[in-house]
């Protein structure tokens, strides 16, 4: 598994990127707000508070993708460069047979169907271009809006798995079906 050259995904409306160091605002900002980490719990040494640690995290991300441990996207409307979500696969088994999706999304542009195109895409590619035989998605009991998005995009709740850092996280899972 390879993730040189770097495999941006377009879709109807997105185009799906490498992330930056051009970013960082935007990923201070997705990292950052309130409303949009409300279920989100990550250790003190993830937390994104200044730019210095966006550019940290970009720095961390990048990394990944070049030792091809995980793969980040920034999703762009097609006709815009700016960053207004992310999303990724990533904890991938040691076989690379399963993987996790994450995924974060601008206040302003939810509830716009921009989350559900863009986790296509992924699914697709992680599907397709990388053999990934299920995709895990772990996501918070009280999170609705994450939990609709899921069920939308074919996973299923899977009530035996469960997640040993978060008692309060729920595992959908989507088996590929290609």
């Amino acid at each position: 598994m390879t993730f040189t050259p770097f495999p941006e995904i377009k879709t109807s409306r997105l185009l799906l990127r490498q992330i930056l160091n051009t970013d960082s605002d935007a990923i201070l900002y997705l990292r950052s707000d309130k409303i949009i980490n409300q279920h989100i719990q990550r250790p003190p040494e993830s937390q994104t508070n200044t730019i210095a640690d966006a550019l940290k995290h970009i720095k961390k991300l990048t990394d990944q993708i070049d030792n091809n441990t995980s793969i980040s996207w920034g999703i762009t409307l097609k006709d815009q460069h700016e960053v207004i979500g992310t999303i990724c696969l990533w904890n991938f088994s040691d076989d690379n047979l399963t993987a996790e999706v994450g995924y974060d999304l601008s206040l302003k542009h939810q509830n716009k169907g921009i989350m559900t195109e863009a986790l296509f895409a992924v699914l697709e590619f992680g599907f397709n271009s990388l053999s990934i035989n299920k995709i895990e998605a772990y996501t918070q009991k009280q999170n609705t809006h994450s939990i609709k998005l899921l069920e939308k995009t074919g996973f299923i709740l899977n009530p035996s798995k469960k997640d040993t850092h978060n008692a309060d996280n729920l595992v959908f899972e989507k088996l590929n079906s290609i």
